[in-house]
């Protein structure tokens, strides 16, 4: 007999996969109020999943959640085909497939958004979103053991861009969590199938648009420009793509997304570190950053003085 335990497993579920099913309960660790909780989110995600299901789009594919048994602590899904959707992927593919995923992210958003009214249009400050403590650590504290003084000068600059950048935008219906691994790309059919609801909720409206997974793929602009193509204007009122506030909006909400897991990543930079273990995730550390700069750098924030 299998050992649960040893079963693929999330943060919260164990998974296991049977034909064109997918069968998950709660991780046996979980106590009985983890359990409980486990439950209500998976009628929350159940009913984010029928409500973007009732939309019927064929161009993607949402995956029915098919039944949840409350007294067992199970729930019943379609399974869903492909592999995540990462910048190698989606790198090998060719220009068509590419054309077609950026179609078929801007009509799942469209829909997302579209699927509940909107909120009143509202000032947005994006230092907001970051926690500036902790990078100002990383500038101020922790840089000068590892990065030249020009690179130090360079995120400082960043930092203050950041700090100063407001915008309008309006909350909408959104999946919030648009990652690599919850976007699947099935080259057999050449279709996409988005997954895991939990998340889903009312967002700023550009923060599904310019997500992890269009910053991983190089695509914000041609997401939204694809949006902006379908989305019904009736409903709500978004700026022009070509516009120069809306080109600031996509460069800083991509940078915000980079910046968060720099912000992650120094965080983890010890300065007496304390083995060899230590010292190595310091290298990978600071390696990761200098790559997250030279994106900064490549998005143009950071490169003049503000």
């Amino acid at each position: 007999m299998t050992d649960i335990r040893k079963l693929p497993h999330g943060r919260e579920s164990c998974v296991s996969y049977y034909g064109d099913y997918v069968l998950k309960r709660p991780l046996p660790t979980l106590g009985d109020e983890a359990r409980e909780k486990w439950l209500v989110k998976q009628h929350k995600t159940k009913d984010v999943i029928d409500s973007i299901r009732a939309v019927g789009n064929p161009i993607y594919n949402v995956p029915e959640m098919i039944h949840i048994h409350d007294e067992e602590y199970q729930i019943l899904e379609r399974y869903a085909p492909g592999e995540p959707l990462t910048a190698k992927l989606f790198n090998s593919l060719t220009r068509r497939q590419q054309v077609e995923i950026v179609y078929s992210l801007a009509h799942f958003l469209v829909d997302m958004n579209e699927s509940r009214p909107v909120k009143e249009w509202t000032r947005h400050k994006i230092a907001d979103e970051l926690k500036f403590t902790r990078l100002n650590n990383f500038i101020d504290n922790k840089m000068a053991r590892w990065f030249s003084n020009e690179e130090i000068r360079f995120m400082d600059r960043v930092r203050n861009e950041i700090g100063t950048f407001e915008y309008e935008t309006r909350p909408a219906w959104s999946h919030c969590d648009l990652n690599p691994g919850n976007v699947l790309y099935d080259a057999k059919n050449s279709r996409l199938s988005f997954i895991d609801f939990a998340e889903a909720g009312y967002q700023l409206i550009y923060r599904d648009i310019f997500s992890i997974v269009s910053m991983e793929l190089g695509i914000g602009a041609r997401v939204y420009e694809a949006y902006n193509e379908i989305h019904n204007f009736d409903l709500y009122d978004i700026p022009g793509p070509n516009t120069e506030n809306m080109r600031k909006i996509m460069k800083y909400r991509l940078a915000t997304v980079l910046l968060r897991r720099l912000i992650k990543a120094a965080d983890d930079m010890r300065l007496n570190p304390a083995n060899e273990k230590s010292v190595a995730n310091n290298e990978q550390k600071v390696a990761f950053a200098r790559d997250v700069m030279q994106r900064l750098k490549e998005l143009g924030v950071g490169n003049e003085l503000v």
